[in-house]
Protein backbone atom coordinates (compact mmCIF):
# COMPACT_ATOMS: atom_id res chain seq x y z
CA UNK A 1 0.00 0.00 0.00
CA UNK A 2 0.94 3.38 -0.93
CA UNK A 3 -1.00 6.84 -0.03
CA UNK A 4 -0.58 9.84 -1.23
CA UNK A 5 -1.14 12.54 1.29
CA UNK A 6 -2.43 16.29 1.18
CA UNK A 7 -1.97 18.13 4.28
CA UNK A 8 0.52 16.15 5.62
CA UNK A 9 2.41 18.57 7.39
CA UNK A 10 -0.86 19.66 9.63
CA UNK A 11 -1.76 18.16 12.52
CA UNK A 12 -4.01 15.39 11.21
CA UNK A 13 -1.59 15.04 7.99
CA UNK A 14 1.34 14.12 10.52
CA UNK A 15 -0.02 11.84 12.25
CA UNK A 16 -1.47 9.91 9.27
CA UNK A 17 2.03 9.98 7.81
CA UNK A 18 3.66 8.95 11.26
CA UNK A 19 0.92 6.36 11.61
CA UNK A 20 1.52 4.77 7.88
CA UNK A 21 5.54 4.91 9.05
CA UNK A 22 5.17 2.52 11.60
CA UNK A 23 3.05 0.26 9.81
CA UNK A 24 5.45 0.15 6.95
CA UNK A 25 3.15 1.90 4.58
CA UNK A 26 4.99 4.30 2.06
CA UNK A 27 3.83 7.78 1.87
CA UNK A 28 3.83 10.05 -0.83
CA UNK A 29 3.23 14.13 0.26
CA UNK A 30 2.54 17.66 -1.64
CA UNK A 31 3.21 20.47 -0.34
CA UNK A 32 3.00 23.73 -1.28
CA UNK A 33 6.24 24.95 0.37
CA UNK A 34 9.46 23.34 -1.31
CA UNK A 35 11.43 24.05 1.47
CA UNK A 36 9.60 21.23 3.23
CA UNK A 37 10.11 18.82 0.50
CA UNK A 38 11.77 15.70 1.36
CA UNK A 39 12.89 12.24 -0.02
CA UNK A 40 13.33 9.18 1.42
CA UNK A 41 12.28 5.56 0.57
CA UNK A 42 9.26 5.15 3.17
CA UNK A 43 8.21 9.13 2.46
CA UNK A 44 8.33 11.42 -0.23
CA UNK A 45 7.27 14.99 -0.98
CA UNK A 46 6.05 16.89 -3.96
CA UNK A 47 4.98 20.26 -5.19
CA UNK A 48 1.93 21.53 -5.69
CA UNK A 49 0.52 24.84 -6.17
CA UNK A 50 -3.35 24.44 -6.33
CA UNK A 51 -4.26 28.06 -6.58
CA UNK A 52 -2.74 27.93 -9.87
CA UNK A 53 -3.81 24.10 -10.72
CA UNK A 54 0.17 23.11 -10.39
CA UNK A 55 0.85 19.57 -9.18
CA UNK A 56 3.50 17.19 -9.89
CA UNK A 57 2.37 14.04 -11.37
CA UNK A 58 5.07 12.51 -10.35
CA UNK A 59 3.25 12.21 -6.67
CA UNK A 60 0.44 9.56 -8.12
CA UNK A 61 3.25 7.13 -9.05
CA UNK A 62 2.23 3.39 -7.30
CA UNK A 63 -0.43 5.44 -5.07
CA UNK A 64 -3.22 3.30 -3.99
CA UNK A 65 -4.98 5.80 -2.03
CA UNK A 66 -5.35 9.40 -1.58
CA UNK A 67 -6.13 10.84 2.08
CA UNK A 68 -6.72 14.82 1.43
CA UNK A 69 -6.73 17.28 4.21
CA UNK A 70 -5.80 20.52 2.62
CA UNK A 71 -7.31 23.64 3.60
CA UNK A 72 -6.71 26.76 5.41
CA UNK A 73 -7.34 27.05 9.41
CA UNK A 74 -10.62 27.86 10.20
CA UNK A 75 -8.95 29.33 13.73
CA UNK A 76 -8.31 32.43 12.35
CA UNK A 77 -10.29 36.28 12.35
CA UNK A 78 -12.86 35.73 9.64
CA UNK A 79 -12.23 38.79 7.46
CA UNK A 80 -13.57 38.98 4.21
CA UNK A 81 -10.24 38.13 2.72
CA UNK A 82 -9.68 34.61 5.07
CA UNK A 83 -13.06 33.56 3.94
CA UNK A 84 -12.27 33.68 0.30
CA UNK A 85 -8.80 31.33 1.44
CA UNK A 86 -10.27 28.93 3.25
CA UNK A 87 -13.08 28.48 1.18
CA UNK A 88 -10.47 28.56 -1.80
CA UNK A 89 -8.05 26.55 -0.42
CA UNK A 90 -10.08 23.32 -0.10
CA UNK A 91 -11.86 23.62 -3.48
CA UNK A 92 -8.64 24.43 -5.58
CA UNK A 93 -7.01 21.99 -3.90
CA UNK A 94 -10.13 19.09 -4.94
CA UNK A 95 -10.42 20.61 -8.38
CA UNK A 96 -6.48 19.88 -9.08
CA UNK A 97 -6.41 16.27 -7.61
CA UNK A 98 -9.27 15.84 -9.71
CA UNK A 99 -7.77 16.69 -13.04
CA UNK A 100 -3.94 15.16 -12.25
CA UNK A 101 -6.01 11.92 -11.41
CA UNK A 102 -7.85 12.14 -14.69
CA UNK A 103 -4.90 12.51 -16.14
CA UNK A 104 -2.88 9.28 -14.84
CA UNK A 105 -3.69 5.58 -14.85
CA UNK A 106 -5.98 4.56 -12.11
CA UNK A 107 -5.63 0.83 -12.46
CA UNK A 108 -3.83 0.69 -9.15
CA UNK A 109 -6.12 3.32 -7.12
CA UNK A 110 -8.65 2.20 -4.78
CA UNK A 111 -9.65 4.43 -2.32
CA UNK A 112 -10.03 8.58 -2.15
CA UNK A 113 -10.79 9.61 1.67
CA UNK A 114 -11.19 13.27 1.97
CA UNK A 115 -11.30 15.11 4.96
CA UNK A 116 -15.00 17.45 5.70
CA UNK A 117 -15.78 18.65 9.59
CA UNK A 118 -19.33 18.35 11.37
CA UNK A 119 -19.44 22.25 10.98
CA UNK A 120 -21.79 21.26 8.36
CA UNK A 121 -24.79 19.64 11.14
CA UNK A 122 -27.01 22.77 12.32
CA UNK A 123 -26.69 24.31 15.71
CA UNK A 124 -28.54 22.04 18.46
CA UNK A 125 -28.51 21.74 21.99
CA UNK A 126 -30.82 18.46 21.72
CA UNK A 127 -30.16 16.65 18.37
CA UNK A 128 -28.20 13.72 17.53
CA UNK A 129 -26.78 13.69 14.73
CA UNK A 130 -25.80 10.99 12.29
CA UNK A 131 -24.90 11.16 8.81
CA UNK A 132 -28.02 10.75 7.42
CA UNK A 133 -28.73 14.44 8.42
CA UNK A 134 -29.72 16.78 5.12
CA UNK A 135 -30.35 20.44 6.71
CA UNK A 136 -26.66 22.43 6.94
CA UNK A 137 -25.75 24.98 9.43
CA UNK A 138 -27.05 28.50 8.60
CA UNK A 139 -23.29 29.66 8.71
CA UNK A 140 -20.32 30.20 7.07
CA UNK A 141 -18.74 27.45 8.50
CA UNK A 142 -21.89 25.38 7.12
CA UNK A 143 -21.81 26.75 3.94
CA UNK A 144 -18.06 26.11 3.41
CA UNK A 145 -18.27 22.26 4.53
CA UNK A 146 -20.97 21.95 2.03
CA UNK A 147 -19.58 23.19 -0.76
CA UNK A 148 -16.64 21.08 0.28
CA UNK A 149 -18.54 18.22 0.36
CA UNK A 150 -20.20 19.19 -3.10
CA UNK A 151 -16.37 19.15 -4.27
CA UNK A 152 -15.36 15.89 -2.89
CA UNK A 153 -18.44 14.10 -4.43
CA UNK A 154 -17.19 15.07 -8.18
CA UNK A 155 -14.56 11.83 -7.57
CA UNK A 156 -17.45 9.43 -7.76
CA UNK A 157 -16.79 9.79 -11.33
CA UNK A 158 -13.65 7.54 -10.82
CA UNK A 159 -13.68 3.94 -10.58
CA UNK A 160 -12.12 3.64 -7.00
CA UNK A 161 -14.29 3.87 -3.73
CA UNK A 162 -14.77 7.77 -2.45
CA UNK A 163 -15.50 8.85 1.76
CA UNK A 164 -15.57 11.80 4.12
CA UNK A 165 -14.32 12.23 7.35
CA UNK A 166 -15.83 14.83 9.38
CA UNK A 167 -14.26 15.67 11.34
CA UNK A 168 -15.04 17.47 15.18
CA UNK A 169 -12.66 18.66 18.13
CA UNK A 170 -9.31 16.81 18.09
CA UNK A 171 -7.99 16.20 20.85
CA UNK A 172 -3.67 16.56 20.64
CA UNK A 173 -1.04 18.78 22.77
CA UNK A 174 0.36 19.02 19.21
CA UNK A 175 -2.06 21.79 18.32
CA UNK A 176 -5.87 22.56 17.59
CA UNK A 177 -8.18 23.49 20.19
CA UNK A 178 -7.26 21.47 23.37
CA UNK A 179 -4.05 23.52 24.07
CA UNK A 180 -6.34 26.61 23.36
CA UNK A 181 -8.55 25.36 25.83
CA UNK A 182 -5.96 24.35 29.05
CA UNK A 183 -3.98 27.59 28.38
CA UNK A 184 -6.40 29.70 30.14
CA UNK A 185 -6.92 27.15 32.69
CA UNK A 186 -3.13 26.50 33.61
CA UNK A 187 -3.47 30.41 34.24
CA UNK A 188 -6.22 30.28 36.42
CA UNK A 189 -8.24 32.25 34.09
CA UNK A 190 -10.35 28.88 32.48
CA UNK A 191 -14.13 28.92 31.91
CA UNK A 192 -16.42 27.68 30.06
CA UNK A 193 -18.39 29.55 27.06
CA UNK A 194 -21.48 30.71 27.00
CA UNK A 195 -23.89 28.52 28.91
CA UNK A 196 -21.39 25.75 28.58
CA UNK A 197 -24.43 23.07 27.89
CA UNK A 198 -23.23 23.33 23.47
CA UNK A 199 -22.39 19.88 22.82
CA UNK A 200 -18.52 19.04 21.85
CA UNK A 201 -18.45 16.11 19.63
CA UNK A 202 -14.16 14.90 20.42
CA UNK A 203 -11.63 12.62 19.10
CA UNK A 204 -8.22 11.37 20.18
CA UNK A 205 -5.77 12.58 16.94
CA UNK A 206 -4.50 8.69 17.24
CA UNK A 207 -8.09 7.39 16.94
CA UNK A 208 -8.40 10.06 13.90
CA UNK A 209 -5.42 8.49 12.07
CA UNK A 210 -6.48 5.37 12.40
CA UNK A 211 -9.81 6.08 10.88
CA UNK A 212 -8.53 7.51 7.90
CA UNK A 213 -6.40 4.79 6.96
CA UNK A 214 -8.95 2.23 7.98
CA UNK A 215 -11.28 3.69 5.64
CA UNK A 216 -9.12 3.89 3.10
CA UNK A 217 -7.60 0.53 3.16
CA UNK A 218 -11.26 -1.00 3.65
CA UNK A 219 -12.27 0.58 0.76
CA UNK A 220 -15.17 2.40 2.11
CA UNK A 221 -17.77 4.52 0.49
CA UNK A 222 -19.75 7.67 1.76
CA UNK A 223 -19.98 9.78 4.62
CA UNK A 224 -18.17 9.30 8.19
CA UNK A 225 -18.03 10.91 11.59
CA UNK A 226 -14.87 11.53 12.78
CA UNK A 227 -15.42 11.88 16.26
CA UNK A 228 -15.50 9.68 19.11
CA UNK A 229 -18.64 7.81 20.67
CA UNK A 230 -18.80 10.02 23.50
CA UNK A 231 -19.34 13.67 23.20
CA UNK A 232 -19.54 15.99 25.92
CA UNK A 233 -20.45 19.58 26.90
CA UNK A 234 -17.76 22.39 27.14
CA UNK A 235 -18.97 22.77 30.71
CA UNK A 236 -17.80 19.42 31.51
CA UNK A 237 -14.35 19.65 29.12
CA UNK A 238 -13.23 22.45 30.45
CA UNK A 239 -14.22 20.62 34.17
CA UNK A 240 -12.28 17.68 32.78
CA UNK A 241 -8.83 19.85 31.49
CA UNK A 242 -9.03 21.39 35.04
CA UNK A 243 -9.52 18.30 37.16
CA UNK A 244 -6.73 16.68 34.63
CA UNK A 245 -4.05 20.06 34.85
CA UNK A 246 -5.18 20.32 38.79
CA UNK A 247 -6.29 23.81 38.99
CA UNK A 248 -9.22 25.15 40.45
CA UNK A 249 -12.33 26.77 37.92
CA UNK A 250 -13.92 29.87 39.90
CA UNK A 251 -14.27 32.27 37.25
CA UNK A 252 -17.84 32.58 35.64
CA UNK A 253 -18.79 31.67 32.11
CA UNK A 254 -17.49 33.93 29.75
CA UNK A 255 -20.17 35.66 27.38
CA UNK A 256 -20.67 35.21 23.68
CA UNK A 257 -20.27 39.15 23.43
CA UNK A 258 -16.94 39.14 24.99
CA UNK A 259 -15.46 36.40 22.51
CA UNK A 260 -17.65 38.20 19.79
CA UNK A 261 -15.03 41.29 20.22
CA UNK A 262 -12.39 39.29 20.69
CA UNK A 263 -12.65 36.68 17.39
CA UNK A 264 -15.05 38.17 15.70
CA UNK A 265 -17.60 36.18 13.56
CA UNK A 266 -14.92 33.15 14.08
CA UNK A 267 -15.96 33.11 17.62
CA UNK A 268 -19.14 31.07 16.57
CA UNK A 269 -17.43 27.88 16.61
CA UNK A 270 -17.22 28.60 20.58
CA UNK A 271 -20.52 28.24 21.18
CA UNK A 272 -21.87 26.19 18.46
CA UNK A 273 -23.44 23.09 19.25
CA UNK A 274 -23.17 19.64 17.71
CA UNK A 275 -23.92 16.25 19.28
CA UNK A 276 -22.77 13.53 16.77
CA UNK A 277 -23.13 9.90 16.15
CA UNK A 278 -20.06 7.60 15.76
CA UNK A 279 -22.01 4.37 15.20
CA UNK A 280 -21.80 4.04 11.54
CA UNK A 281 -18.05 3.84 11.45
CA UNK A 282 -18.08 1.19 14.56
CA UNK A 283 -21.15 -1.00 12.79
CA UNK A 284 -18.07 -1.12 10.07
CA UNK A 285 -15.62 -2.13 12.38
CA UNK A 286 -13.72 0.40 13.59
CA UNK A 287 -12.50 0.39 17.21
CA UNK A 288 -11.82 3.15 19.28
CA UNK A 289 -8.80 3.33 21.63
CA UNK A 290 -9.92 6.80 23.52
CA UNK A 291 -13.91 7.02 24.44
CA UNK A 292 -13.70 8.16 27.83
CA UNK A 293 -12.66 11.69 27.87
CA UNK A 294 -11.20 12.15 31.40
CA UNK A 295 -8.51 9.19 30.72
CA UNK A 296 -7.84 10.90 27.26
CA UNK A 297 -6.66 14.46 28.27
CA UNK A 298 -4.54 12.33 30.86
CA UNK A 299 -3.05 9.98 28.31
CA UNK A 300 -2.32 13.48 26.08
CA UNK A 301 -0.78 15.19 29.24
CA UNK A 302 0.00 12.84 31.83
CA UNK A 303 1.34 10.40 29.54
CA UNK A 304 -0.38 8.04 31.42
CA UNK A 305 -1.71 5.75 28.48
CA UNK A 306 -4.35 3.67 29.34
CA UNK A 307 -3.88 0.11 28.27
CA UNK A 308 -4.89 0.00 24.84
CA UNK A 309 -3.64 -1.99 21.47
CA UNK A 310 -0.90 -1.08 19.41
CA UNK A 311 -1.10 1.12 16.22
CA UNK A 312 -1.49 -1.63 14.13
CA UNK A 313 -3.79 -0.96 11.40
CA UNK A 314 -6.70 -3.57 11.49
CA UNK A 315 -8.41 -4.85 8.21
CA UNK A 316 -12.12 -5.20 9.60
CA UNK A 317 -12.79 -8.79 9.06
CA UNK A 318 -10.17 -8.81 11.75
CA UNK A 319 -11.94 -6.53 14.11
Amino acid sequence: MKVLITGATGLVGGAITALCRTNDIAVNYLTTSKGKIVSSEACQGFYWNPSIGEIDMECFKGVTAIINLAGASISKRWSPAYKKKVLASRIDSLKTLHQGISKIDRSQLVSFVSASAIGIYPDSLTKYYDEAEIQVDASFLGEVVAKWERAVASFSNFEFSVAKVRIGLVMSDKGGALPEMARPIKYFAGAAFGSGLQWQSWIHIQDLARMFLFIAENELKGVFNGVGPNPVTNKKLIKEIAKVLRRPLFLPNIPRFVMQTLLGEMSYILFASQRVSSKKIEEEGFVFYHSNIRKTIESIYLQEQSASPSDTIFHKEYV
